[in-house]
């Protein structure tokens, strides 16, 4: 099973970049779907992004254009690109994983935090 811990998140100004890890333990880690979701205060988690075994993205229609989510296989980790911060980008960010044959995100992280001022 694999298991996941975040790393990259911090205070920023608008404007700003930030770019989140995940490291990832377990063998299988090329053959799941792995996303970036977050939770801002007050509202319900989101997914932000995915991105599929085979490299296909997904992203929400407020970061497209300055997200970018990628995968190392080689060394186990995904990451999240975040470009031209937004205050509104404020939030707990979570790597989650789904595994071959699952229906849903159900391998999460501990979250790491983004504070974007303006």
């Amino acid at each position: 099973q694999v298991q996941l811990v975040e790393s990259g998140g911090g205070l920023v100004q608008a404007g700003d970049s930030l770019r989140l890890s995940c490291a990832a333990s377990g063998r299988t880690f090329s053959s799941y779907r792995m996303g970036w979701f977050r939770q801002a205060p007050g509202k319900e988690r989101e997914l932000v992004a995915y991105i599929t075994s085979g490299g296909n993205t997904y992203y929400v229609d407020s970061v497209k254009g300055r997200l970018t989510i990628s995968r190392d296989n080689a060394n186990h980790t995904v990451y999240l690109q975040m470009n031209s911060l937004k205050p509104e980008d404020t939030a707990v960010y979570y790597c989650a994983a789904r595994g071959p044959g699952k229906l849903r995100f159900d391998l999460w992280g501990q979250g790491t935090q983004v504070t974007v001022s303006s």
